[in-house]
């Protein structure tokens, strides 16, 4: 953990004081804290962080192992509500430690089921700078793996229940630009299902102009503009690809690699970004700029040339000042001098562009790729450039990061800041140098395979250009720009899909609401008149109901129909709510309403059709995959045997039952019934998450199943392992 040209680079920089660089080297050296979100809806996030609080954290608080007393978890001190958590124990512990394995297990499924984010401290600041309302057009450009667009999504849901989804009048994208990263996003979305959601797959730094019919308002007082039907935006984050050496806590390799032109040569492609970003922002509206990046070349340096780039008559941009928000994060302000390396070794520099410039022929100095936004600008001192965050490691025993939060102000409101120096400059600035994007190579591990035992920022991929940009964390990878070629279709000759991941027709066919299969499916839920059967679409482009239902609100839908999808790659949108459930020999297929959907549909299920029950009928839809009608203790066993079948919905009142289980707030949950038999209509990671959260273990079948496989190994001894309790390591 040592790298020479690391200490030289960032010394000349003076980005820390020198009577703490050695700390702050210590605390790069030092393994970083194991932090965790609770998430949700806040009302649910409450309830789960009561949990927490009441139940584990008394758990682990008198903990020792192997003698020595063991810290449990804390919460972060700055974040909202005490919704964010840390706790600092070895891999050794958590396999060991019979309460922490415990935690673990719980941390696990809820993690599974998205009660819980798995995710850096320093990656939760960016979303809280936003204010997300429910009512605001949110874009957050470089969105994947998704845990920051999940912290956005939940401030479009404010209004929810803890039962119930609600329908935001706003709008939520996630865009990465890379498509095996962009179906990361796609899994965020099934942990909070919203109709206000799309994902599409585009290069940010040229993002499409999105079209939308003007009359759609998202704000009574909101007027709309008669000039233009652009899509713009009232918040976006460009949490933008970097070098990532903020991360040398959790990503050590990033010691031996390190050089200082790394930054140098996304410095372009960060610029790109955030002025694509400005020119798709609403009046009075804000960007978050942010990297896990120390590099001013990559933080103050990008947020300069982009203020000076902006020439506008209409309009200008100005830091806002977020010294007063957060108060107990401990920051450091943005820093307005810097020297930029050359080359790969720190030895050679230049106080200023015009020395560099003056330095080199004009062709030794176009082969550097070093361009005048590299360096402090002129004006730097009207820029107001300590508006900035800087997150050191030492602070606060976090990673590092960078924040910067914009403001788009109509010229005829705002206060110029730096507008006169910008009269003053006898030519442009350059900004827009040519670099080269990161050229992202094969993925070794699925998604799926690392969501359970890694934070949401962990996983990387190689990736090479001719700069030698190293690996960058997993939320600023750059995929290349997609091939104007004719794309080469994949899958057999009923497929459309091509293989960069767009389609042949549009796949997002809105149904009429006098569409049969869609009557059948209200008729056969019983869904109330409320139900909005004007924006239900389907996946495919004859507009069949063949399998699946999906539900958006009026902005996704104005969205998608008044755009070339083809352009706008589009990967998915709103939320999946029902879906046909094959039936038995000798019965017709019918719609069943899905686990993830029920919150969202909820609000027009008919409340008679609803059917209440005791939490002993849950325990034993828990243990038993088709328990028996006949089973059930009454007066469930009457109720259950007078419904038809197909798809159904029971609610577990509040209440105390015994001396374990209490429920805070009515759960609601799907089953489905056939001739004799009942089951959940939940996947079985959420069965044991609720399991554990109710009753304190896994009683699953899985669990059970799970631990006969394991006892029944060769030379195993008899044990009491659930499902849940592997040495699934939280990193």
């Amino acid at each position: 953990m040592h790298n020479e040209r690391f200490t030289a680079y960032y010394k000349a920089q003076h980005i820390i004081p020198d009577d703490e660089w050695d700390h702050f080297m210590e605390s790069l050296r030092s393994p970083l804290p194991t932090t965790f979100r609770v998430a949700g809806s806040r009302e649910t996030a409450r309830v789960l962080n009561g949990a927490i609080e009441e139940t584990y954290v008394p758990l682990l608080s008198n903990a020792e192992f192997e003698g020595e007393r063991v810290p449990p978890p804390s919460q972060i001190p700055w974040y909202p509500e005490g919704l964010a958590w840390q706790f600092n124990v070895s891999k050794k512990v958590l396999r060991k430690s019979t309460e922490f394995k415990k935690f673990h297990s719980f941390l696990v499924f809820e993690t599974e089921v998205g009660n819980i984010s798995r995710q850096e401290a320093v990656s939760m600041l960016p979303p809280l700078f936003l204010d997300v309302q429910p009512h605001h057009k949110v874009i957050d450009m470089c969105a994947a793996p998704g845990s920051k667009t999940a912290q956005l999504l939940e401030a479009l849901h404010a209004q929810d229940t803890a039962t119930s989804t609600s329908t935001p009048p706003g709008l939520l994208i996630a865009n990465d630009s890379d498509g095996k990263r962009a179906h990361l996003l796609i899994h965020q979305s099934a942990r909070l299902p919203s109709p206000a959601f799309m994902v599409t797959n585009l290069d940010a730094s040229i993002y499409p102009i999105l079209r939308f019919p003007n009359a759609i308002k998202t704000e009574p007082r909101r007027q709309a503009k008669k000039t233009s039907n652009q899509l713009l935006f009232d918040r976006i984050l460009c949490d933008v690809p970097c070098s990532g050496d903020g991360t040398l806590r959790k990503n050590v390799g990033i010691w031996k690699r390190w050089q200082p032109m790394d930054g140098n040569g996304l410095h372009g492609l960060q610029i790109r970004i955030l002025q694509r970003a400005m020119r798709m922002l609403e009046d009075d509206g804000l960007i978050v700029y942010s990297t896990c990046s120390l590099n001013p070349v990559e933080n103050e340096a990008v947020i300069a040339a982009a203020l000076n780039s902006n020439t506008g008559d209409r309009v200008e941009f100005e830091l806002v000042d977020v010294s007063e928000q957060l108060p107990e994060l401990t920051r450091r302000p943005g820093i307005t001098t810097w020297i930029p390396t050359v080359d790969r070794s720190i030895n050679t520099t230049f106080s200023s562009w015009d020395t560099f410039a003056q330095s080199l022929p004009e062709s030794k100095r176009l082969e550097s790729k070093m361009v005048e936004s590299h360096w402090p600008p002129s004006n730097v001192d009207t820029l107001h450039l300590s508006r900035c965050l800087r997150i050191y490691p030492h602070l606060q025993d976090t990673g590092g990061f960078f924040v910067a939060v914009l403001k788009k102000r109509p010229r005829d409101t705002a206060v110029s800041l730096h507008a006169s120096a910008k009269r003053e400059a006898d030519e442009p600035v350059n900004i827009l140098p040519e670099t080269k994007k990161v050229k992202l190579e094969s993925e070794e591990a699925t998604p799926a395979q690392n969501s359970s035992d890694v934070n949401d920022d962990e996983m990387t991929a190689p990736v090479d250009t001719p700069l030698n940009v190293p690996p960058v964390s997993n939320e600023r990878r750059v995929a290349p720009a997609p091939p104007t070629s004719k794309p080469k279709l994949v899958g057999g000759k009923d497929k459309i899909t091509p293989a960069d991941g767009s389609f042949k027709e549009m796949p997002y066919t809105f149904l009429p609401p006098d569409d049969p299969a869609l009557q059948s499916c209200i008729e056969q839920l019983s869904f109330t008149t409320e139900f909005p059967t004007s924006n239900v679409l389907v996946r495919n482009p004859e507009g069949e109901a063949v399998r699946s239902l999906y539900l958006t609100n009026d902005l996704v839908k104005a969205v998608v129909q008044n755009n070339d999808y083809t352009r706008m790659r589009l990967m998915t949108c709103g939320t999946k709510v029902v879906t046909k459930q094959e039936a038995g020999k000798g019965m017709d297929a019918q719609f069943r309403i899905l686990g993830e959907g029920l919150p969202v549909v909820l609000p027009y299920a008919n409340p008679e059709k609803i059917m209440t029950a005791e939490v002993t009928t849950l325990k034993i839809l828990l243990e038993t995959y088709y328990p028996l009608c006949a089973g059930f203790a009454e007066p469930f066993r009457s109720a259950i045997e007078a419904r038809n079948t197909g798809s159904h919905i029971v609610r577990f009142p509040t209440g105390s039952f015994g001396d374990l289980i209490c429920l805070s707030h009515d759960l609601l949950l799907p089953l489905w019934k056939s001739n004799v038999s009942v089951t959940l209509m939940i996947d079985k990671k959420a069965k044991s998450a609720l399991s554990l959260r109710l009753f304190g273990e896994d009683i699953t079948t899985a669990a059970r199943e799970a631990a006969q496989k394991k006892t029944s190994l060769p030379g195993a001894p008899p044990t009491d392992i659930r499902a849940g309790d592997e040495d699934v390591v939280i990193e």
